[in-house]
């Protein structure tokens, strides 16, 4: 019989561990579109090189390789397109611009640092001489910088889905729970799911202007204007969503509720809601993904603060740099869509993981 050597063993139970934890973790890195550091941690934990060199390959190189392609047509054929604003930049004028937009939001972050020390030292002085009465607390309102611009579509776009997800969600349940319920609200999701928001935005505009008159409350008009047109957009997805996969859940789940004599919310919240989530956010991934489309469109056209205002100003400005900052812009939105995405993923991932614990 042939003695093991405690010290393989041990070697042996260490890189079964180092496995094991590089697997859990994949789960994770696919979340936030990381995949391609599982093969190279598996590389390096002393797994088969060429199998893994392989799937990096697939993981990164190829993807790395498509977007230098991209990146080399779309320099040597943006030259040769001319505009009126001069020729399409490359990416180095875009990367430029990139530069010089923080570059503007590093000045106007200076000038507000400078306007409150102004204030302050005035104020001083007033008190100083005995004239409080006289002191005043202004608010800086110097242009809004890109970064204020980027901070404003988020909130637009989050507030907007969150009401979005509040309406749909109660209403999709109802709906795959009864026959009568989806009757009626079909009609409804098939007449204004297709609606665009720029038919929206006019009455949205009309009805927040005649109700919401002041601009001193929580939210300013132009804020609440972009948000329940989000809102009014981005609903139906999460809605439609949430109908099917509660209608589709186990029936034999449906019965054994009824044995147990379950009352609505138990069942809502013990059986229907765990079984139906994936679905639900599928839909309200989607719902996402619309509503920072909608936001954009909705920005430009009513001229509300955000990245479609910025996108429409420099149109309107016809300069030489921007054509430019207008492909910054664009790639910021396609990016933070991306990120939304992603933070969406993370957390339906976290909620089915403890949905089936």
């Amino acid at each position: 019989m042939t003695a093991i050597d405690p010290d393989t063993l041990d070697i042996e139970a260490r890189r079964a561990r180092r496995f094991t934890r590089i697997n859990k973790a994949d789960a994770w890195f696919k979340v936030f579109g990381l995949s391609w550091l599982t093969p190279i941690l598996k590389a390096a934990a002393g797994d088969n090189p060429r199998a893994q060199v392989k799937e990096i390959w697939q993981l990164l190189g190829v993807p790395l390789l498509a977007i230098a392609a991209f990146l080399i047509a779309w320099g040597t054929l943006a030259p040769k397109v001319q505009t009126s604003l001069g020729a399409v930049p490359g990416p180095a004028q875009v990367w430029e611009q990139v530069g010089n937009l923080h570059a503007d939001a590093q000045r106007e972050a200076q000038k507000e640092i400078a306007f409150y020390e102004r204030q302050d030292a005035r104020n001083a002085e007033l008190i100083a001489e005995g004239n409080a009465d006289r002191v005043r607390e202004r608010v800086y309102t110097g242009k809004p910088t890109y970064y204020d611009q980027i901070w404003t579509s988020i909130k637009t776009v989050f507030f907007g889905f969150l009401i979005a997800s509040i309406v749909a969600i109660p209403l999709g349940i109802a709906a795959g729970l009864s026959v009568t319920a989806n009757a009626a609200l079909n009609p409804l999701i098939q007449i204004f799911k297709p609606v665009s928001p720029l038919a929206w935005l006019p009455i949205v505009t009309m009805i927040v202007s005649a109700v919401y008159t002041t601009n001193d409350g929580l939210f300013s008009k132009s804020f609440l204007i972009s948000a329940i047109t989000v809102t009014l957009c981005s609903l139906w997805p999460t809605l439609i969503n949430t109908a099917l996969g509660v209608s589709s859940i186990d029936k034999d789940l449906v019965s054994v509720s009824r044995v147990l004599k379950m009352n609505t919310y138990t069942k809502i919240t013990k059986l229907v809601l765990p079984s139906a989530l994936p679905l639900i956010f599928t839909g309200l991934r989607l719902s996402l993904g619309v509503g920072w489309m909608v936001l954009i469109a909705a920005e430009m056209l009513a001229q509300n603060p955000g990245l479609g205002k910025f996108v429409w100003d420099e149109f309107q400005n016809g300069s030489s740099q921007s054509l430019a900052r207008i492909m910054v812009a664009v790639f910021t939105i396609g990016i933070i869509g991306f990120l939304l995405d992603r933070v969406m993923y993370a957390l339906q991932s976290m909620f089915t993981f403890s949905a089936n614990r």
